[in-house]
């Protein structure tokens, strides 16, 4: 594999991991409820203390965080009621389950996400690339540990 494809694949797979860990993890402690913005600013102050981010460095995370925002948005957004476990439910209302439905779901949800991707790597990759090695170094060892909390210690 080319070696700039790996570095574009494990700058998004990277960001990736890390924005939505910490998205998890703050949602399951402080739920969806709230200001997204504002849960945005926490989350790249976390993230950008852990990996002693720079100024410009935050902007492009700050970036990042938006759109995964709203791709996230964009997968709630398709198939109509915004409720993903609801459209879900809806497929089994009946005596069978509702194939065109499912399939109808799939491609909505498929859609997004293809429509989303594209700027979602971009930002991924603007974020990534612009870590020295040793946040890039700690970004890896975050995704190693599977995306699991940050180490007090590092």
């Amino acid at each position: 594999m080319k070696h700039w494809i790996k570095r574009t694949l494990f700058g998004f797979a990277g960001a990736a991991m890390v924005a939505g860990s910490l998205a998890g993890c703050a949602g399951q402690r402080h739920g969806w409820g709230g200001d997204s913005a504002d849960f945005r600013a926490r989350m790249v102050e976390r993230v950008g203390s852990k990996l002693e981010l720079d100024a410009n460095q935050k902007q492009k995370l700050t970036v990042l965080a938006e759109k995964l925002q709203a791709q996230r948005e964009a997968m709630r957004g398709a198939g109509g009621s915004g409720d993903p476990r609801s459209q879900f439910k809806a497929l089994f209302a009946g005596n069978k389950l509702d194939q065109a439905g499912a399939a109808r779901l799939v491609d909505e949800k498929t859609t997004a996400v293809r429509n989303g991707s594209p700027e979602i790597i971009a930002a991924a990759a603007d974020f990534y690339d612009n870590l020295n090695a040793a946040q890039q170094q700690k970004v890896r060892d975050f995704m190693d540990r599977g995306g699991r909390r940050w180490s007090r210690h590092g």
